[in-house]
């Protein structure tokens, strides 16, 4: 009997022992993991949202650097397609009507192309004369607001023009084509607000051939933003460019997005 006591002391001393026993790092790492799966996930972002002043100011100037990259990538695609297609050697639009001049149905086909030339204004340059001679803001039930070009470099004049918030709004512009054929006219424009890129929009506009008469464009239909976020002052870069990357107008302003139209007098 008193054996059997001792053995049976012997085995719950043993299974104590057993219990206290630690478990290793690798249960312990795993109990851990299941907590803080079983988190609140609110929490959880707001820990990795959180971060100091010095973080955030990182990170914005590191997103300016990455938008600084897109555009001169997008600039270098740009100029890669346009070495890629290769048109062969320009010639005057003179030369072009002297070309082939007996074969009727091409001369027409030409003069339909080329529209009204005027042939003693065109010259032998081969480089087209594009000029942007009026610029204006379109918006139903108002009055069209006319940008006076070219834009005055100082900007401690105040913004170039303001519009109200949530309104819809067109860009209208005039432009003349001299001298030879434009090809892929295309008008692109870049928005910051506080130094963070907002808005960035392309369109192309066509070809145009000369003429005396100048030609008028108008954009789709654009909405400004609404809020107290929205309103405010911001920073733009407009620009006409050809397929050749030739740049015939650049534009720096600033504009502001209010509550209201601006008062007219």
């Amino acid at each position: 009997m008193s054996s059997a006591v001792g053995e049976a002391s012997a085995a719950v001393s043993c299974s104590s022992a057993s219990s206290s026993v630690e478990p290793p790092p690798s249960v312990e790492r795993k109990e851990q993991e299941r907590e803080e799966e079983r988190a609140d996930p609110e929490e959880q972002r707001e820990a990795s949202s959180c971060g100091s002043d010095e973080e955030v100011a990182v990170a914005v100037a590191a997103a300016g650097e990455e938008e600084e990259e897109e555009d001169d990538e997008e600039e270098d695609e740009d100029g890669k397609v346009a070495e890629a297609i290769d048109l062969g050697p320009r010639v005057s639009i003179k030369e072009q009507l002297e070309m082939d001049k007996e074969d009727e149905s091409l001369r027409r086909w030409k003069e339909q192309l080329l529209g009204s030339v005027d042939l003693s204004s065109v010259g032998d340059t081969l480089e087209p004369d594009v000029r942007i001679t009026s610029l204006c803001i379109v918006s139903p039930g108002r009055p069209d607001v006319s940008l006076p070009l070219p834009v005055d470099p100082d900007n401690s004049k105040g913004p170039w023009f303001t519009l109200k918030e949530g309104s819809t709004y067109r860009l209208k512009f005039t432009l003349s084509v001299s001298n030879n054929i434009v090809s892929g006219l295309r008008y692109t424009n870049t928005v910051w607000k506080a130094g963070i890129r907002v808005d960035k929009t392309k369109e192309m506009l066509g070809t145009f051939s000369p003429q005396l008469e100048p030609y008028t464009y108008l954009t789709p239909e654009e909405t400004t933003p609404s809020g107290v976020f929205a309103r405010g002052s911001y920073s733009a870069k407009t620009k006409f460019v050809d397929d050749d990357r030739k740049c015939y107008l650049e534009i720096n302003y600033t504009f502001d997005i209010r509550r209201d139209w601006p008062c007219t007098s």
